[in-house]
């Protein structure tokens, strides 16, 4: 049995190959490209995209509306996104926020010719105050340790105007299989073989977002399982 499997009723401490900001390169932007085709085969922007969904109708839809999306990558679930505001004539932009130039240079390639869609390199702690009306983070807090995660929800809805939308991986056997194998038909890649099943690993059960909600003290934050495997939480600061 490999050896990631059995821990899974705790989050994974284990720190990933792409927390590794003196590694990178030509390698870690091949794995950036591997994740957007692992991102459409396991839906990952559906859950975004339903949290972003909520907080505008409860912002009482507004016609122009802004999304930072920290911790991006390449930003591909954001597509989504953008094809919602399309169908509904929102007058949308986005803001894909991220540590490392690499997942910036994806970025601006991958979105090229959107112009409704700008590129920052900038560390989340640092963020201006509501800089946007919804912040999002898309496989980004598994990241950081359950000690970690009151002060980056936290930051994340200081750079909100209308409040936060975390959308993560179900800690689940199954997924982490599905994970596992899937990782390894797509890519050789050592970040995609490594940190697939580790950020299963590092993800989330119900318990650690009832533990995230009483650290926060706040008893509205809203979390639901997704298919697949994922969660959303929302999080609602205020109307716009």
């Amino acid at each position: 049995m490999p050896p990631l499997f059995k821990p899974l009723r705790q989050r994974a401490a284990e720190p990933e190959l792409m927390d590794d900001r003196s590694a990178g390169g030509a390698e870690l932007r091949e794995a950036l490209q591997k994740l957007r085709l692992l991102n459409r085969v396991f839906a990952a922007a559906a859950p975004t995209l339903y949290g972003v969904k909520r907080l505008w109708k409860e912002a009482d839809k507004p016609r122009r509306f802004t999304v930072l999306d920290i911790g991006s990558g390449s930003g591909d679930v954001n597509r989504q996104l953008l094809r919602w505001a399309d169908a509904n004539g929102i007058d949308l932009l986005i803001t894909l926020v991220d540590i490392t130039e690499e997942a910036c240079e994806e970025a601006r390639l991958f979105f090229h010719n959107e112009p409704r869609v700008r590129v920052v390199r900038q560390d989340l702690f640092l963020l201006p105050e509501a800089c946007a009306d919804v912040v999002t983070g898309t496989q980004f807090i598994h990241h950081f340790a359950d000690g970690e995660l009151p002060r980056v929800v936290t930051s994340m809805l200081n750079a909100s105007r209308a409040g936060v939308v975390v959308n993560d991986i179900h800690r689940h056997w199954m997924a982490w299989a599905a994970v596992w194998l899937v990782a390894r038909v797509v890519s050789a890649n050592r970040y995609i073989v490594h940190d697939g099943p580790l950020s299963v690993a590092k993800g989330f059960r119900a318990a650690d977002w009832n533990q995230l909600r009483k650290a926060l003290d706040m008893p509205t934050m809203y979390y639901a399982w997704r298919p697949l495997f994922r969660y959303v939480v929302v999080i609602r600061k205020k109307s716009i």
